[in-house]
């Protein structure tokens, strides 16, 4: 694949040697603050877009830690949204002595749900000076059995949504809360942080500007333009009030681990608890699977059986509603699925040339075209007044792009 090149380059922009030895090192550091004397050997980079994630051995101990920059994702560090290097690593010495930072209230999160009783979730081993390290957790991913067991997908699905039922009791936010919620993970709140204004159309523009081929690019920009568009429009329908209860806020796929086999329980990495309806965690898994399927390509039998099985989880949660109320239900849903969906999708055409991506990320710059199609699509269809069967017809349109 051809990379092309910024018309106006920002020299000033830091670049990723300098942000990744700075993490390297205050992981480091922060390790040997908190055991002194232990042997500490940074092991394995682990590709992110959105902080700096390292598997340590401290000892004989392998854990896994991680960094944030000023509270934003990799990618947008490296487009130079902040600044310099210089003036982020000032920003950066500030940042990391806040209370309220990304990681401290992470590492906050995890430890309030530990206590809650469910869900299962990594356990949190220390925090210094930004760095969170937590236990690393053994055992298959969900991704990895859903292609083993495809047939089994609904019921994986509702293993992994059962451990959230802590989540939705009353007084759950109440408890948790203090921690402080993780609202800039919220699917439509990233999305209108994105493409809101002239901002976000300018985002829009440059996507691809590093990593795909001009002709493929200006496709893929008409093509989330329009998507973007009718997004807007309706996200003004989905509900405004939070709600009562608390979703997990970043349920992915690749971030639920069995460590006792699929008949055991999971244990869930990466909160980012925010008070809003159930409805994000199942558009987010939902999204998540999907793109998962996109970029792995599976046969057609086993995508067909784990998208029937995305569905029938989908309908169970709808199933006590009203014929007019399920179609609003599903409406909504999509509509968060695609906004996800062109969250992240394009936070990896946007990441610049030289940061390393995870596998699922140049898998799906691969298939981008593919991707941007369907999402526009999807929601050309949904912005279609009185559509019907919705979710029979996204459910084929998704098998033909995962072929």
């Amino acid at each position: 694949m051809t990379i092309g090149v910024y018309a106006a380059p920002h020299l000033a922009r830091p670049t990723v040697a300098e942000v990744f030895v700075h993490a390297a090192a205050r992981i480091h550091r922060a390790a040997a603050e908190i055991w002194p004397g232990d042997p500490v050997l940074l092991d394995q980079h682990v590709p992110s877009v959105t902080g700096y994630v390292h598997r340590v051995r401290v000892a004989d101990r392998t854990l896994y830690a991680k960094t944030s920059f000023l509270g934003i994702s990799l990618v947008s560090l490296l487009r130079g949204t902040r600044g310099s290097w210089a003036v982020v690593r000032q920003a950066q010495q500030d940042y990391e002595q806040r209370p309220d930072g990304l990681l401290a209230r992470e590492a906050a999160q995890l430890r309030a749900l530990a206590g809650l009783g469910g869900p299962q979730v990594c356990s949190v081993v220390g925090m210094q000076s930004g760095v969170i390290f937590t236990e690393a957790v053994p055992g298959l991913t969900l991704t990895e059995l859903l292609l083993d067991r495809p047939a089994q997908t609904e019921e994986l699905l509702e293993r992994c949504l059962l451990e959230l039922q802590p989540l939705h009791r009353p007084g759950a936010a109440r408890r948790l809360m203090p921690t402080g919620a993780m609202e800039e993970r919220s699917i439509a709140g990233t999305f209108l942080r994105k493409f809101d204004g002239t901002a976000g159309a300018h985002y829009v523009e440059q996507l691809g500007v590093e990593r795909v081929e001009r002709l493929m690019r200006e496709q893929l920009v008409e093509l989330v333009r329009a998507s973007v568009r009718r997004l807007h429009g309706l996200r003004m329908t989905l509900p405004s009030a939070p709600g009562t209860t608390l979703a997990y806020g970043d349920l992915k796929p690749e971030h639920v681990v069995f460590p006792n086999g699929p008949d055991g329980r999971p244990v869930l990495l990466d909160p980012g608890l925010l008070q809003a309806s159930p409805m994000i965690d199942v558009a987010k898994l939902l999204s998540r699977t999907v793109l998962f399927l996109v970029a792995h390509r599976p046969d057609s039998a086993t995508v067909r059986q784990i998208l029937d099985g995305l569905a029938v989880l989908a309908v169970a949660r709808a199933g006590h509603l009203s014929a007019k109320e399920r179609r609003a239900w599903v409406r909504h849903l999509l509509t968060l699925w695609l906004m996800d969906t062109l969250n992240i999708t394009t936070t990896y055409l946007s990441a610049p040339a030289g940061l390393p991506l995870p596998a699922l990320g140049k898998a799906l710059i691969e298939r981008a075209d593919r991707v941007c199609c369907l999402a526009d699509v999807v929601s050309a269809d949904l912005h279609t007044p009185g559509a019907r069967g919705l979710g029979d017809r996204t459910l084929d349109r998704i098998a033909e792009v995962a072929a």
